[in-house]
């Protein structure tokens, strides 16, 4: 029986990201990346597997004996996040996973891979017990290097967007270039790798019938044309796009067909009895063609979903609204981020706030949920333009509402300006957690980080307390919906830094 090629690893840790919310109330997602790169080394011919220790509550020393057990040429340790934005959170439970296999295994191949390594891979190299970091978004890396490992004496140095210690110092290669076709290398998770039944879906996007599993999420699109200063999604792309000559300024935007997209999510119905599905992409309401086109395959195919999406204020069109509700979206989220304009022109984020209401009322009489995110502490926030930010969200009344402390993720505009201008930022990784004991975020210029963190949790506890939200929730979900609300506000985050 010959080695096995690849094994992917999702890295465990939800306890320590969302305290006691990870228990119930998250979602367990499936990793997407880790599914598509498997499909694409399987079509290369490699043996491939997947260990998902976030789904299966596996410790670091667990997922180190199953290690042993699959015995593989070589283990990638893929750090993504429930968000776009969320790898830097994955990378303490990344790093213990690593420590625990080369303990065990002092000789196993590790690289790392994701975001976070992305953004920074010299400093990831150098801080973790993993032999190889991948600055760019995986397979061609991945293949490239378990060709060059069955030398009898590897030379690494044609391996692309590949970080690796040469001697005591540390070596990089050129980017590998992007993936072109998608559905040719890519076409479809390799579901069939992953434990199905653990997944579940967020709590608000079952809202109306608490039925979670079975869930699945996918990408129909990879990277985003915008140039928001807080995220941080295109990391992975960056290395490619400059070995394909883009300006740096300019960010790729690749789609899979409106056919191969709707052919998973079929199979997801069929074979896994899925209905509950999140579209991964970071803005998915935008290419017209591409939306209209999965929608029509899926009402054509007569499929029926309970699906969310990413959205703007500036990509919703009215054309496009009908087709979505008939085909199942239920949900948009939508990056509202501030009250103030001036604060959203600050991060490169401009509409009004005529816009944002008119937008609104579209998406809810075409009998869309609306999931609405809301950021506190962005560079020019005040606490009278945070205040205003939550009064916008109670007046507006969502049927969800996400309020994130503004943080400086790795890879992202904010990140550079953080470090160019010294800002105080996280001692360790899981500070990036907007849900950890010691999270931490950035402070304003008129506002201490814990100030803006204290802000944050009280506006959660203020937003879903308040009787307009609540009557509205009743009249729209349920009273079953209202009791989970009062159920899920008996949990209180521990925060270190909180003022």
């Amino acid at each position: 029986m010959s080695q096995l090629d690849l094994l992917l690893v999702n890295p465990c840790g939800r306890r320590q990201i969302y305290q006691d919310l990870g228990n119930e109330l998250t979602a367990v997602e499936p990793p997407v990346w880790c599914g598509f790169i498997a499909t694409y080394m399987r079509n290369k011919g490699c043996s491939v597997k997947i260990i998902d220790a976030g789904a299966e509550e596996l410790d670091f020393n667990e997922v180190a004996k199953r290690v042993k057990q699959e015995n593989p040429r070589l283990v990638a340790m893929m750090v993504y996040g429930h968000q776009p934005s969320a790898s830097t959170q994955n990378m303490p439970g990344a790093g213990e996973t690593c420590k625990a296999i080369k303990k065990l295994l002092p000789d196993q191949k590790i690289i790392i891979s994701g975001t976070h390594p992305s953004a920074l891979p010299e400093q990831t190299l150098r801080e973790e017990e993993v032999d190889f970091v991948c600055d760019g978004e995986g397979p061609i890396t991945f293949l490239e290097l378990l060709q060059v490992m069955s030398s009898p004496k590897p030379d690494y140095s044609s391996v692309k967007s590949l970080w690796y210690w040469n001697g005591d110092k540390v070596s990089s290669n050129p980017p590998a270039l992007l993936i072109k076709d998608l559905d040719k290398e890519m076409p479809m998770m390799a579901w069939d790798l992953l434990p199905m039944e653990k997944y579940r879906a967020h709590n608000w996007h079952c809202f109306g019938d608490l039925q979670r599993q079975p869930y699945a999420s996918l990408y129909t699109t990879l990277g985003c044309p915008y140039h928001c200063s807080f995220c941080c999604i295109q990391a992975p792309f960056k290395a490619g796009e400059k070995g394909i000559g883009m300006k740096e300024e300019v960010n790729s935007y690749r789609a899979w067909s409106p056919k191969l997209v709707v052919d998973q999510m079929e199979l997801l119905a069929t074979k896994y009895g899925v209905r509950n599905i999140k579209i991964e992409d970071e803005m998915f309401v935008l290419n017209e063609k591409h939306v209209i086109g999965i929608c029509d395959e899926i009402i054509a195919r007569g499929l029926k979903f309970n699906i969310w999406a990413y959205s703007r204020i500036d990509t919703v069109r009215d054309s496009m609204l009908e087709k979505l509700k008939k085909a199942g979206f239920n949900w948009l989220a939508i990056g509202i981020e501030s009250a103030s304009k001036y604060v959203r022109d600050g991060v490169d984020k401009s509409f009004g706030k005529k816009d944002i209401k008119e937008v609104c009322d579209k998406i809810r009489n075409a009998g869309i949920c609306i999931g609405a995110n809301f950021i506190f502490g962005l560079p020019d926030d005040t606490m009278e333009s945070m205040q205003e930010t939550l009064d916008m969200a109670i007046e507006l009344c969502p049927d969800w509402a996400n309020f994130y402390s503004a943080m400086a993720y790795p890879g992202s505009a904010l990140y550079k300006m953080a470090v160019d201008k010294k800002w105080k930022l996280p001692e360790t990784w899981i500070g990036y957690s907007q849900h950890s004991y010691e999270s931490l975020p950035l402070p304003t210029d008129t506002l201490a980080a814990g100030q803006v963190l204290a802000f944050r949790d009280e506006a959660f506890v203020k937003f879903f307390t308040h009787p307009r939200y609540l009557s509205y929730v009743k009249e729209r979900f349920g009273q079953e919906t209202v009791d989970h609300i009062h159920d899920m506000l008996k949990h209180k985050l521990a925060r270190k830094h909180a003022a």
